[in-house]
């Protein structure tokens, strides 16, 4: 059910979320959390879809907020049911003088006594924590991968990061991880030396996989940026050398990847890129400070060099 609410007020709105209560059409009293998504009107919707998802796991309400020019008012649309998946969403539309501030428009209809997730699935302020958003909000998801200058970015999530400050570019690294220690569990219990890394340019979560593994190994990192007409798409392939021998996961073509270790035959993963609604349903998980991803945006990259040039 899509209820429409033009040229209103976030009063309105809430009446009319109380009065959709009442009639029987959304149950608050199971949410879990309220997710305050920051959007513009091209990337809204797809923002609305992985929440939708992610809320089968996480039942929550969805207040999205996008803003505009013109003749200052608020346009508002509700959806339950169907078209919210097990959330209930609220659209707001705001134009002009009623955009300038965006934590009174988002304030009135979070849950009571429920935890805050902001996030911001393309562009997001210089600094999250400090943002209108970002105050009210214990958790707060960017996405360094929608910058055109992705270590422009990443440096800067470093200068200004906060406890609850998360990025996507991270998440999509579990599966990278989870595969990298699993291996490093097994014998032989060798020290590794040296550590190369290779991906996309355009890909943030390249740099974080080198900062995490120089972190966890402590041990130099190479890493470097593969020619687009090679790879364009995420992490290329890891190198972790022993004295027995190098351990290479490598993905060849997207959606697989090849693990090769001495003395062993080759293995067949499948290590797709995660989609948005498995990363978002991720960060929702946990909704203290991810302390790891913390050190890795400050300490791992700032000892983290400039990327070589691949060969």
């Amino acid at each position: 059910m899509i209820i429409d609410l033009p040229d209103t007020t976030v009063s309105q709105v809430a009446k009319q979320l109380v009065s959709v209560r009442e009639e029987g059409g959304a149950v608050a009293l199971g949410r879990v959390l309220t997710l305050v998504i920051a959007a513009r009107n091209g990337v809204a919707e797809a923002a609305i879809d992985a929440a939708n998802d992610a809320s089968r796991e996480h039942p929550m309400r969805v207040i999205v907020l996008t803003t505009g020019e013109g003749e200052a008012h608020l346009d508002a649309q509700i959806r339950v049911g169907g078209d919210a998946g097990a959330s209930e969403v609220v659209v707001l539309r705001a134009y002009g003088d009623a955009a300038s501030n965006a934590e009174s428009l988002v304030t009135g209809l979070l849950l009571p006594d429920a935890p805050v997730v902001a996030w911001w699935p393309e562009e997001a302020p210089t600094d999250p924590a400090s943002s209108p958003l970002g105050r009210i909000a214990q958790r707060r998801i960017t996405d360094a991968a929608t910058s055109p200058d992705v270590r422009d970015r990443l440096a800067l999530l470093g200068r200004t990061h906060s406890p609850g400050d998360t990025d996507l570019a991270w998440t999509r690294l579990t599966h990278w991880r989870e595969q990298l220690a699993a291996v490093l569990d097994q014998p032989p219990y060798e020290p590794v030396t040296r550590v190369e890394v290779r991906g996309a340019a355009a890909s943030p979560s390249t740099a974080l996989l080198a900062g995490w593994l120089g972190l966890a190994l402590d041990v130099p990192v190479h890493w470097a940026y593969e020619d687009p007409a090679h790879w364009s798409e995420g992490i290329k392939s890891v190198r972790l050398t022993r004295p027995s021998g190098d351990i290479l996961l490598e993905r060849p073509v997207p959606g697989s990847a090849v693990l090769t270790q001495p003395g062993q035959p080759d293995h067949d993963l499948h290590l797709p890129r995660r989609t948005l609604r498995e990363c978002l349903a991720e960060e929702l998980r946990r909704l203290d400070a991810d302390v790891l991803y913390g050190r890795v945006i400050t300490e791992g990259w700032e000892k983290l060099g400039p990327p070589e040039t691949a060969a």
